[in-house]
């Protein structure tokens, strides 16, 4: 059984800028106090930063409370303002990397932000508890990413 997670938000900006919003600005709206390493865990204080380095290659790093880094994904699909895919592995080693796409779609009022993440086979025993959390995961992340794209950059 393939385990995929696919979700959906409309944003109220057109394409060039709903990718902006989702990579250069993503530390304006993404979640970090319940979706980040540091929110994850009860013994880390909460993450200072998050940030996309925009580029094919580029790295998504947490800023955790104490400076140190926590690589979450990196980037190996580029295509502004289209698409973008990573290699995801929040909290994990590259080795243990998901597959995480995000698609830019116009739309009437604004963009359609398509988002697939696939490859949970690779987390083994864990992969559909690891699915099951993704799944309920993502539909806040993308509430949040709307809700920021409906305040002035």
């Amino acid at each position: 059984m393939t385990l995929i997670v696919e979700k959906s938000v409309s944003v109220p900006l057109p394409p060039e800028r709903a990718f902006d919003l989702f990579t250069a600005r993503i530390a304006e709206w993404w979640p970090l106090e319940t979706h980040s390493v540091s929110g994850n865990s009860p013994d880390l204080d909460p993450a200072k930063d998050l940030s996309f380095d925009p580029r094919l290659g580029g790295k998504v790093v947490e800023t955790l409370a104490d400076g140190s880094p926590s690589h979450w994904a990196t980037v190996t699909r580029w295509d502004p303002p289209r698409a973008f895919e990573l290699r995801w592995h929040p909290g994990e080693t590259p080795e243990a990397a998901t597959r995480v796409e995000v698609a830019f779609r116009p739309e009437a009022d604004g963009t359609r932000v398509e988002l697939v993440h696939d490859g949970f086979e690779i987390r083994g025993a864990a992969a559909e508890t690891t699915h099951a959390g993704y799944d309920k995961g993502w539909g806040g992340v993308l509430h949040r990413l709307a809700q920021g794209a409906k305040v002035p950059a």
